[in-house]
């Protein structure tokens, strides 16, 4: 073969690798994966990342030695090794729905439903709420460099044709998935005993004054109280910005 032509099918190569590994992760990853994105930006976004990245990253593949199945078997590992960095990144990122949806089962608002912008599903209005703060915030201290950051590291732990092993991926997502729990409870928990002491101090109510409806009360004081109480703490969601960028350092397979 023609020296000329193994150097071009072997830099196409490389680059339909890189451009696997990026499509796999725009895919599911928070902000970039949504769907208020056009398509159009989002494939020019990542062929122009794409092509970045297949020029400043190793190449350590030769195109004369790799066949059709192999070839094959290169794209499905890149694009199962992306889709585990933006599943992990996106679980993670999910934390912050989870726990105002926690909070709002304790006010009675998951009747209350609204169009999710980034989904184009229906969801809760208050879980909405905070999300756009959170992601409006995470913009603000330059989060995007930081997923891009995050593909950039990818490329130097593991270049382009070599992936983590299975068990590894998997773990990191299944241990996301607990982060997330453990992050939304930690979030909602401060709510949560404020949610506690009202009742007790409605059942206490309910003792001294036996005529008072208490269920009649009940719920304009929870809306009510969870909305204050949800203003006085939406400036610390902004505290949870360093704990993601420190729980990505763990739980992504770099």
């Amino acid at each position: 073969m023609d020296s000329s032509m193994e150097l071009m099918i072997e830099k196409l190569l490389g680059f339909v690798l890189v451009l696997t590994r990026i499509s796999a992760c725009f895919l599911v990853l928070p902000v970039f994966g949504s769907r208020n994105i056009p398509a159009n930006i989002k494939v020019a976004m990542t062929m122009l990342l794409a092509v970045f990245f297949s020029m400043v990253v190793r190449l350590p593949i030769s195109g004369s030695g790799v066949s059709s199945l192999q070839a094959g078997l290169l794209i499905a590992g890149e694009a199962f090794y992306g889709l585990a960095l933006g599943l992990i990144v996106n679980v993670v990122f999910s934390a912050v729905r989870l726990g105002v949806h926690i909070v709002e089962q304790e006010m009675g608002l998951t009747m209350a439903e609204v169009l999710d912008p980034f989904t184009g599903d229906t969801g809760d209005p208050l879980s909405m709420l905070i999300e756009m703060l959170f992601i409006v915030l995470f913009l603000s201290v330059n989060g995007h460099h930081m997923l891009l950051m995050i593909l950039s590291r990818s490329y130097d732990s593991f270049p382009v044709g070599s992936i983590p092993t299975i068990p590894a991926m998997t773990e990191g997502i299944i241990k996301s998935g607990s982060v997330m729990f453990v992050a939304a409870l930690r979030m909602a928990a401060p709510m949560l005993a404020i949610f506690l002491l009202l009742k007790v101090v409605l059942a206490v109510l309910a003792r001294i004054v036996p005529e008072m409806d208490v269920l009649f009360m009940s719920f304009p004081l929870t809306v009510g109280l969870g909305l204050l109480m949800a203003g006085i703490f939406l400036p610390l969601v902004n505290g949870f910005l360093p704990e993601f960028s420190e729980w990505m350092g763990k739980l992504l397979p770099l």
